[in-house]
């Protein structure tokens, strides 16, 4: 029987993780994940967690609550016309089968090395929220033939081994590439999809020591966490839509990539053992 004394802290600090989550997506767009996942190993770390397998669990519950939230995503957008169902069509193979390829690697790291890998990826990340400018471009239109067989898959690997969804490297990928800004987020919903579901599906085979994990873990995935999580970020995130229509998010998506670029550093200093 879990113990009440962390069951208690456990789903408060759960709680007021999605609450936040829900709040940043729907303000400035950016998917929960890249929150989720240092929000997870801090939490658990916290909680007496902590193990060579953690960050596997923070991956996987993390890409868990991204089925729902990138399906509801795919399906509002798609209302509106938005969501350009030809390059999910192109793409989803190459990226289901990187995101298959992402758990295998995933489950056989140490924590340590997949902390220094969200630390590396998420610098490059928050390089480009902060000093990406929208005119930049790599091509007029997307990659096509050979060139998707060799983005998607590492689009999908990539997005696996930090437990996020398709916006934060699809959006770029797409924007640079000729794709307007309302539709590269849209399309890149789908791509959320595309890695969340056969990552997530992977995930719940992989083997995870039950004295080192959080109460009722199925595999690598926290299910109290992501019923949490989802019920929170679903609850909050119209909040955040609210404020940005209230305010430029253009500011705060730089005061964001401080913040992430300072949670990435603090996961490369934890993953070097300063």
């Amino acid at each position: 029987m879990p113990d009440l004394s962390l069951l208690l802290p456990m789903t408060a600090l759960l709680a007021a993780i999605g609450a936040f989550a829900g709040v940043l997506a729907g303000l400035l767009g950016v998917g929960g994940g890249i929150v989720l996942v240092p929000a997870f190993f801090y939490a658990f770390s916290a909680l007496g967690y902590g193990s060579d397998q953690l960050m596997q669990i923070c991956l996987a519950t993390s890409l868990a609550t991204i089925i729902v939230t990138s399906v509801r995503s795919v399906l509002s957008h798609n209302k509106k016309g938005a969501v350009d169902w030809g390059i999910l069509k192109a793409w989803a193979p190459g990226i289901a089968a990187g995101a298959l390829i992402g758990v295998i690697v995933a489950s056989g790291l140490k924590s340590v090395v997949l902390q220094a890998i969200f630390g590396v990826l998420g610098l490059c990340i928050g390089a480009y929220l902060g000093l990406g400018k929208a005119h930049w471009r790599l091509a007029e239109d997307m990659p096509k033939g050979p060139r998707v067989a060799m983005f998607a898959p590492v689009l999908g690997f990539l997005s696996v081994l930090m437990g996020i969804g398709g916006g934060s490297f699809g959006v770029p990928l797409m924007t640079l590439h000729g794709r307007p800004i309302h539709k590269a987020v849209a399309t890149a919903a789908g791509f959320g999809v595309l890695i969340a579901v056969p990552s997530v599906l992977g995930f719940l085979f992989v083997q995870i020591d039950p004295a080192q994990r959080p109460p009722w873990t199925i595999g690598a995935v926290n299910i109290p966490a992501f019923v949490l999580i989802v019920s929170m970020t679903l609850f909050t995130a119209p909040l955040g839509v609210k404020l940005a229509h209230a305010m430029d998010p253009k500011p705060l998506k730089r005061v964001f990539a401080v913040f992430l670029t300072l949670v990435a550093l603090n996961m490369l200093r934890k993953a070097l053992g300063w």
